[in-house]
């Protein structure tokens, strides 16, 4: 990277922090579409502080989330979930990465869009599966057919994930491009909102 290059990077990453205000940036997605690694990278880069919300439901239930679906239920590890997560919020200047079910839940989503940026990382079905295939700790990915149980959690998640504030493509590239791209689509979602205000007046 030139000099040039990271004084222009450096200056996109000052002008995101001063939209953003302290907001929190929370992104959702699908299992393996890199939120935890895209994000770790993303807050590095603002300075922030990243928090994984899987992560911090372990540490407050003090067992592993594999375990918490074999002995609570779905049910009760979605209404942990977003007891956590409504307390990370609570928190300025972080980066958030949430499970993949978590944006689904409308109690979850809707504290979520009320106080932060939610960016989808959006993947493909075959990135997707290449990369929850190396990892055994997937408790929706346990049945007879993993792949088909994946493109039915894509049909119902999808559509859901639509909603979030902005929306960026996960490729089989470095995660630090993919960490570039959100700036530039965080950036570009303030812009369209205040060319919007102003239309509107």
């Amino acid at each position: 990277m030139t000099r040039t290059d990271r004084a222009g990077r450096a200056e996109r990453t000052q002008k995101l922090l001063h939209l953003l205000d302290g907001r929190p940036l929370v992104l959702v997605g699908m299992m393996g579409a890199g939120k935890t690694t895209v994000g770790r990278r993303l807050a590095a880069r603002l300075g922030r502080q990243f928090l994984d919300s899987d992560e911090e439901i372990e540490k407050a239930a003090q067992m592993s989330i594999p375990e918490m679906f074999a002995e609570l239920g779905e049910t009760e590890f979605r209404s942990g979930e977003t007891r956590v997560i409504a307390r990370i919020l609570r928190d300025s200047d972080i980066v958030l990465a949430t499970g993949g079910g978590a944006f689904v839940n409308a109690e979850t989503r809707a504290l979520i869009k009320s106080v932060a940026v939610s960016v989808w990382i959006k993947a493909d079905f075959e990135l997707l599966f290449a990369r929850v295939s190396r990892r055994s700790n997937r408790p929706l990915l346990k049945t007879a057919n993993p792949r088909e149980t994946l493109r039915k959690l894509i049909a119902e998640r999808y559509p859901v994930y639509e909603q979030a504030d902005v929306t960026v493509v996960s490729r089989d590239m470095p995660h630090e491009a993919v960490a570039s791209d959100l700036v530039e689509a965080v950036i570009a979602h303030f812009s369209r909102q205040d060319q919007a205000s102003a239309d509107a007046r």
